[in-house]
């Protein structure tokens, strides 16, 4: 795993698996300063880890030379999300050319399963994506 700022942030221990079919598995650590009230973890948090895992399983089966944008995103929460270890996971439901749907959970370390999301990706070109990003913050 590279020194990312944003991985940092977002409590990822490492990336388990990416397989070509379009899987991904990462594993995060949630932590008491991401809960809310009742040491309940923020759902942006597990909204955000679920889509890491979509994405990276977009990234698996596409290559790296493309990044998923993100069009629609939907999330159903089951359960509360506390402090301790978690695993978001995303695969595929259907690729299209430059469409594509992918679905992903969170489970906790018992295997529960305490979130579901499926989303509407965009696969853009990376170097263009990289290109348009450094030019707007004068890069």
């Amino acid at each position: 795993m590279d020194d990312n700022v944003l991985y940092r942030t977002m409590g990822l221990v490492r990336i388990v698996s990416m397989e070509p079919e379009g899987r991904a598995v990462l594993e995060y650590e949630a932590g008491m300063h991401m809960c809310h009230s009742g040491g309940v973890v923020q759902g942006g948090f597990v909204t955000g880890w679920i889509d890491a895992a979509m994405a990276h399983a977009a990234i698996a089966r596409h290559g790296d030379d493309v990044t998923p944008l993100t069009l629609e995103l939907k999330v159903s929460f089951f359960a509360p999300v506390r402090p301790g270890r978690v695993f978001a996971e995303g695969w595929v439901e259907r690729a299209g050319r430059r469409t594509t749907f992918y679905e992903g959970c969170l489970k906790d370390a018992e295997g529960t399963v305490l979130a579901k999301a499926s989303t509407t990706f965009m696969l853009a070109d990376r170097a263009r994506v990289e290109a348009s990003a450094r030019a707007a913050i004068g890069g």
